[in-house]
């Protein structure tokens, strides 16, 4: 293609980059505080990736346990997170989730009462009391759909099918976006004084993942790396126990948790329920990380089904229980697999499902040390440590998508002039344009081999010599990237989007690998066959930052002190009751 598709100019006070539940938070925050927005999103209006958190958001209302407070979501967290997260990050979000909470139903989001109209709480696993309000298995939905009236209401502009290629920088501050649209190719520079980044993970980097196609390819991360900031934790990443393994294109769609919390029950192929060997006590009810770890071993050993997963069977409730508990559930395996849930189990295998790493951001505003960037949700890290609390996610977007938001606007207004580099705005659609051009690659085969990589090298279990061996054949598949064939057509610019997905991708499975590799120990959702204990002098985070030559450098650094009046939340070690309890 030899001109270049049309550039326009997009000028706001504030710029938001993804359209789920952390980005039109910060959005309304940012319209109330008196900015002009605009909001990006890759996919189409109300359908980012938030759709898909099903089981519930947390906060500690006291509904239906009157002993519950933020205290003890606070040491619930820290304790989930094997002590990595952020302690000042953590009590922000505890402190203001039930207000945030209690706005979204306040604005009409569809989340369960109890019959004198309250909302309705339930259990998750690693929680001590009931603090989870639900809307179904569809919370995320529901939530989107709030908070997507919201923004109508507000006026408020949503660009869909838009692709970020590169945040502008200049001098150390972030002054908009570049961007292309899927469909014409047509490019926009978005100019603003702030910029929000609600992105979300990298999980889609695995084989299995709860992720949908394009999406959650690290393209997020890469782009606030590039743009100067750092990365924390990118090794820790939550593998969810139960994902689909049939059919191919439906592998590693999420299986709640909820239909273990219903009662489900953990068969392998000799229909052995074998979480009798890993935790005894709370059996299926256990811990992520462990029952993930369950299901993955029972898979390696051979006492697998024909699909390669093992099996979940909640056949024994009956169907009019499940289709009132677990009715997303049932439709899912009847429309992909024509299953009745209600009369067989599933089959299923553990799925990449979390970034609990990501940009390392200020506590109090989530500011991201580029000035004028700011950053919220699965993008960040800080809150989640090694193992993210089931429900804690949708609570981070709308606490620190709010947070975000006025920062972002107050940023804006303290500023006498909108910066805008001529140069850095050339560069970027310099870079866009060279890949655009005829080559002997293709984007999706390379992708699909990465993710083999990050299975087979950073999977539920690594060692030190299969995470040097995906070191190894990331290096290669790097060198590839430059003859990857991007042709865009009458179907789009689908093509451009996959190579950029590549090349982020490529960049976050090194930060991963190298994450992995300087964490010699098993902590959480990170599990070293050749350092199975957990190792206290490691309890501090791995920030990646780019070093000499551009080359990524992982650095240690300590986990910030818990405050003084939440010391003895800390330090909090009885052990949490878990029978029964529903999770997400």
């Amino acid at each position: 293609m030899n001109t270049r598709p049309s550039t326009r100019t997009n000028v706001a006070n504030v710029l938001i980059i993804g359209a789920g539940a952390a980005g039109l938070r910060a959005a309304i925050a940012a319209h109330t505080a008196g900015a002009e927005v605009v909001v990006l999103g890759k996919r189409a209006r109300k359908d980012a990736h938030t759709v898909l958190a099903a089981g519930g958001i947390n906060a500690a209302l006291g509904t239906r346990d009157p002993a519950d407070s933020y205290g003890q979501h606070f040491a619930d967290t820290l304790k989930e997170g094997y002590f990595l997260s952020d302690p000042r990050v953590v009590e922000i979000v505890v402190r203001e989730a039930p207000a945030a909470v209690e706005e979204l139903a306040e604005w009409g989001c569809a989340f369960a009462r109890t019959p004198d109209g309250r909302l309705d709480q339930r259990y998750f696993g690693a929680h001590r009391y009931r603090r989870t309000c639900y809307a179904g298995d569809y919370t995320g939905r529901a939530m989107i759909n709030t908070l997507d009236g919201k923004i109508a209401g507000l006026g408020i502009p949503v660009l869909e099918d838009q692709y970020v290629s590169r945040l502008l920088t200049s001098d150390g501050q972030c002054f908009g976006a570049l961007a292309f649209d899927l469909m014409t190719g047509d490019r926009t520079v978005f100019l603003a004084d702030a910029i929000v980044l609600a992105a979300g993970g990298h999980t889609r980097m695995w084989r299995k993942s709860s992720s949908r196609r394009d999406e959650n390819n690290g393209d997020g991360m890469y782009l606030a790396l590039e743009a100067g900031c750092r990365l924390a934790d990118m090794e820790l990443v939550q593998f969810h126990p139960t994902g689909m393994v049939a059919p191919e294109e439906m592998a590693g769609t999420l299986v709640t948790e909820a239909v273990r919390g219903e009662g489900g029950h953990l068969l392998n192929a000799d229909g052995e329920r074998f979480m009798t060997r890993y935790d005894p006590e709370r059996m299926e009810l256990s811990t992520r990380d462990r029952v993930a770890f369950a299901n993955y071993t029972e898979i390696q050993e051979g006492r697998a089904g024909p699909n390669g997963g093992v099996f979940l069977d909640i056949s024994h409730r009956g169907k009019d229980y499940i289709l009132e508990k677990l009715p997303r559930m049932y439709r899912q395996f009847l429309e992909y697999q024509m299953l009745d849930i209600s009369a067989n189990p599933m089959e299923v295998a553990p799925t990449a499902h979390y970034s609990m790493g990501g940009v390392v951001v200020d506590p109090e505003t989530h500011s991201t040390g580029v000035a004028g960037l700011y950053a919220a949700g699965e993008v960040t890290a800080g809150l989640h440590g090694a193992n993210r609390l089931g429900g804690n996610s949708l609570t981070e977007t709308i606490v620190y998508g709010r947070r975000a938001g006025e920062a972002a606007a107050a940023y804006s207004s303290s500023q006498d002039a909108q910066l805008r580099s001529r140069s850095t705005i050339g560069d970027a659609q310099d870079e866009l344009s060279i890949f655009v051009h005829n080559g002997s690659e293709f984007a999706r085969p390379l992708q699909r081999a990465l993710r083999d990589v990050m299975w087979e090298c950073c999977g539920v279990v690594r060692s030190e010599a299969r995470i040097n061996h995906g070191l190894q054949r990331v290096d290669e598949l790097r060198g590839l990237l430059g003859e990857v064939d991007v042709r865009p057509s009458s179907e789009g610019y689908g093509d451009l989007a996959h190579a950029l997905d590549l090349r982020a991708s490529l960049v976050g499975a090194e930060a991963s690998l190298l994450g992995a590799l300087a964490r010699r120990e098993t902590r959480g959702a990170h599990i070293r066959l050749d350092h199975p204990d957990l190792d206290p002098a490691l309890q501090l985070n791995f920030h990646t930052i780019r070093g000499d030559g551009g080359r990524l450098e992982v650095r240690s650094e300590p986990i910030a002190p818990v405050p003084d009046h939440m010391q003895g939340w800390a330090k909090d070690d009885e052990a949490i009751e878990t029978t029964g309890r529903l999770l997400e």
